[in-house]
């Protein structure tokens, strides 16, 4: 019995220490991962739907609630104005999670671009999404009120060939950007009014 106790107490101990370890990694590691994944994954789709913006993106930056989620905006200016902001979503692909960075013009609220992040999708086919300047493009100027399912669920978005359930993964991510936007337009445009300062 005393033996099995004491199994038990240093069971206990070192499942502790090791969480404790895990858990101090995780927080000692958590801005490097971040700063990565802004670098390497983000940072591409931001500055091809922000190409013609006079400041840096990812310096000009804010970040909001909605509901349980911390959202980033990257703030696009034009002649020291901000009028765009980027932020990113997420829609159910094929694969998995397909990462959507979407670009909305806060003063005519129509989508500037819309582009693929990560995705975990079908190489040659469910990967188009990010590789098809074709497809994104359809997002590129409908105003917010628009419906962004694919034409096959009664939108207005063309699905690839092939790829329906990626096509409706990015669509279901732009209808989300459509709902955190209308949400936070308020807060958004506080935060873009303070910027502009």
């Amino acid at each position: 019995m005393r033996e099995m106790i004491n199994m038990v107490v240093v069971l206990t101990l070192l499942s502790a220490f090791s969480g404790g370890l895990l858990a101090a990694v995780r927080t000692g590691t958590k801005d490097k991962i971040e700063e990565q994944v802004l670098k390497f994954q983000k940072a591409p789709a931001i500055r091809q739907i922000l190409s013609d913006v006079s400041n840096d993106p990812l310096q000009d930056r804010f970040k909001l609630m909605d509901k349980e989620q911390e959202l980033t905006f990257f703030v696009g200016k034009h002649d020291g104005k901000v009028d765009t902001v980027t932020f990113e979503t997420t829609g159910k692909g094929f694969g998995g999670d397909i990462g959507v960075m979407v670009g909305v013009n806060i003063e005519s609220d129509k989508i500037v671009g819309v582009c693929v992040t990560t995705h975990s999708e079908t190489p040659g086919i469910g990967s188009r999404a990010k590789d098809d300047p074709k497809f994104a493009a359809q997002f590129a100027g409908m105003t917010m009120d628009k419906n962004f399912a694919t034409k096959k669920d009664g939108g207005d978005i063309d699905a690839m060939s092939g790829a329906t359930v990626t096509s409706r993964g990015v669509a279901v991510a732009a209808q989300q950007a459509q709902d955190i936007y209308k949400r936070l337009k308020p807060e958004i445009q506080k935060q873009a009014a303070q910027m502009a300062k």
